[in-house]
């Protein structure tokens, strides 16, 4: 008989990294401190009707490898049936070797589950029912499936238009897990998007504000800021091509922006220094309420316009950009330091060639003044694989310290990504298990079992005060 795939010594190559992970990693709590899950479903602790339903929909990871091997839209993001879905998913699961999503896959079967099958077409029949009749019972929902993987704290990601009622709602609940989020402005950085008057229009309603000026827009932005600080928020994010830095004067920032508000074209050095006059404000904001600050830097965004046309953004049509980012990076950080303004700052790239950048920018602004207060964020998204995250840790260990690395989070829609955290910590134990066997580390299993759960847990719930 095959052995399973999925085992408990999965990725795990010698006794040292086995120690590690089993008596140091597997037990610590999840702190998953950003992804995009949805708060209404948390809040009505959603029941799901099917696998389909909690696994596929939503996830453009899967449909970009659905869509490689040549299945049809219809059985991505069409109106077939949930059932088929899964099928065509089934169907693609064993081509896609070597892609992080055959370990998710079958470690998220396992976890959630008890299923350490293998996933193609002859057990997809089997695997459906086994996964319904599971589904079907107490304990799957999405408050279920969040205790189920030893959650402690979550962060969503909401827009500084959001009401929070269901974040309201979560806090006034009996449910274990903390539910906070983070205040993602972009809508209000990014003046070249055609809908930003819109969106200004809107900021300012739920503000109270009439935006006609620049400093009527950060009176909003101030207005959301404190709203979100009284709910509990204490995390914002930021998604960006790369850090805007360009010199300015107030009175130009103000002038662009009514410029944009009358409908007149703005040059993009005019929007260059509207986006850092604004990043900056909101930065010195967020320092001024203790909040931690995170930029996931690098992302080429919709690139198939046509598909972007018909499913709308994140569908799966993004990539690695390559853009430019130490120069800029240098600057905008440099210019809160100096005022004394820089926040708990996390910055995450996604192109693999500017891991030794981040690597080593984050020491330029570790002050002393707080443990790991500037931080190389994980790998994310194309890099959150085995390949990225051992790249990362490498480059973070060479030039900064891991110990002090708050570890990994999902980034994900998806309310069974969580074993992603599994993942990251039995490559960190297997990672320092083999340096052990080979003599690089010491044989001091208590010491460096300390920095494993510290780096699993630890750092993480003392960075963000939890």
């Amino acid at each position: 008989m095959m052995a399973e795939f999925i085992n408990d010594n999965f990725l795990l190559e010698n006794k040292y990294a086995e120690e590690l992970y089993h008596t140091y990693s597997k037990n610590q709590p999840i702190i998953d401190y950003h992804n995009h899950l949805s708060p209404q479903r948390i809040a009505d602790d959603t029941v799901f009707n099917n696998i389909t339903s909690a696994w596929i929909n939503g996830d453009h990871y899967k449909w970009r490898a659905m869509r490689t091997i040549g299945i049809n839209e219809m059985f991505i993001t069409g109106d077939a049936s949930d059932k088929d879905k899964f099928l065509k998913w089934a169907k693609t699961v064993p081509y896609t070797i070597r892609n992080p999503l055959y370990h998710w896959t079958h470690l998220e079967l396992a976890r959630y589950f008890g299923i350490y099958d293998l996933l193609n077409e002859k057990s997809a029949e089997k695997i459906w029912e086994q996964t319904q009749e599971k589904l079907n019972t107490k304990g799957y929902s999405c408050r279920g499936l969040l205790k189920k993987i030893n959650a402690e704290f979550i962060c969503t990601t909401q827009d500084p238009t959001d009401k929070l009622e269901h974040h309201q709602k979560l806090a006034n609940s009996d449910f274990e897990v903390k539910v906070s989020t983070a205040f993602r402005p972009d809508k209000a950085i990014l003046i070249l998007n055609k809908d930003f008057n819109k969106y200004i229009d809107t900021l300012g309603q739920v503000a109270g504000i009439s935006i006609e000026r620049y400093s009527d827009l950060c009176d909003a932005l101030k207005n959301r800021m404190e709203y979100f600080n009284k709910k509990g928020c204490r995390i914002s994010d930021h998604g960006l091509d790369q850090i805007f830095f360009e010199d300015y004067t107030e009175n130009e920032v103000s002038s662009i922006f009514e410029k944009k508000r009358e409908n007149i074209e703005i040059s993009k050095e005019e929007a260059l220094k509207f986006q850092c006059a604004i990043l900056i404000f909101l930065c010195e904001s967020y320092h001024e309420y203790g909040w931690v600050q995170q930029f996931h830097l690098g992302a080429l965004r919709n690139n198939n316009k046509r598909m972007h046309r018909i499913l709308g953004p994140d569908t799966g049509w993004d990539s690695i950009g390559d853009f430019p980012q130490a120069k800029k990076l240098s600057a905008f950080l440099n210019t809160l330091d100096i005022k004394d303004k820089l926040a708990k700052t996390i910055i995450y790239n996604l192109n693999p060639a500017d891991n030794e950048v981040m690597a080593s920018m984050i020491g330029n602004f570790n002050d002393g003044s707080i443990k790991g207060k500037v931080q190389f964020g994980s790998g994310w998204w194309f890099l959150d694989q085995k390949d990225g995250m051992i790249k990362q840790l490498n480059a973070l260990s060479n030039m900064g310290l891991i110990s002090c690395f708050i570890g990994m989070l999902t980034d994900s829609r998806s309310f069974m990504s969580f074993p992603r955290h599994e993942y990251f910590r039995r490559l960190l134990c297997n990672l320092l298990g083999d340096e052990m066997q080979r003599g690089e580390l010491p044989m001091d299993i208590n010491w460096i079992g300390k920095i494993v759960s510290d780096i699993s847990y630890y750092n993480a719930k003392e960075y963000f005060n939890i």
